[in-house]
């Protein structure tokens, strides 16, 4: 249940926050679609590829790619009074898709009984590799090498579930939402992490 639920949340969170970048780089249907899938189900893909999982698991979730592809068709469709508010609704979709497959990705490293770094990987993969994908293709600077805090509640994520061994949805849900906030905050704070620029002021 759990399990289905997060799979769900950040599906349909990625799938949003795919087709608001392809729509703000002005993309035809296509490319909305293939933003919004590649966001969707890219982390996944590469996260089955490092803990040895098929990757022919991925083909077998046409119900997902179904959501995915309706979600990004209402984005696509939204009337123009909507536009105004798109880059909210982008960081907080964004936020939960983050949220929910860090948690997931963490889930399925500590089920297969593997070690902290695997889980934290796992984590981390699932949270962001299919917005790296994204943002790329959207000629942009990925969102996980900006300065501000990102990736970091992933890991954060993967530290509380295999420190306390998280099964029970009360908990794995009330992570979620305690990931996402921080996420949130982080962004409208502008939380960072140290950087620095060689040869610039």
């Amino acid at each position: 249940m759990s399990w289905d639920l997060l799979n769900i949340i950040g599906t349909v969170a990625f799938a949003m926050s795919g087709a608001i970048v392809a729509m703000e780089e002005k993309y035809d249907l296509f490319g909305v679609w293939l933003l919004a899938l590649i966001t969707a189900f890219g982390g996944g893909a590469i996260r089955n590829l490092l803990i040895g999982v098929p990757v022919s698991a991925l083909w077998s979730q046409g119900g997902l790619f179904l959501v995915a592809i309706l979600v990004a068709l209402l984005i696509f469709m939204l009337p123009q009074l909507f536009l105004p508010h798109w880059t909210r609704w982008g960081v907080l979709a964004d936020a939960l898709g983050l949220s929910a497959f860090a948690i997931q990705g963490a889930l399925m490293a500590s089920a297969k009984g593997l070690p902290l770094s695997a889980t934290i990987s796992a984590a981390v993969l699932t949270g962001v590799g299919g917005g790296v994908v994204r943002d790329l293709l959207a000629g942009r600077k990925p969102l996980v090498l900006h300065k501000e805090i990102y990736a970091m509640w992933a890991v954060m994520a993967a530290l509380v579930i295999d420190r306390f061994q998280l099964t029970n949805p009360l908990h794995l849900f009330t992570l979620l939402g305690l990931i996402t906030v921080l996420r949130m905050l982080s962004y409208y704070y502008e939380w960072n992490l140290p950087a620095r620029r060689l040869g610039g002021e």
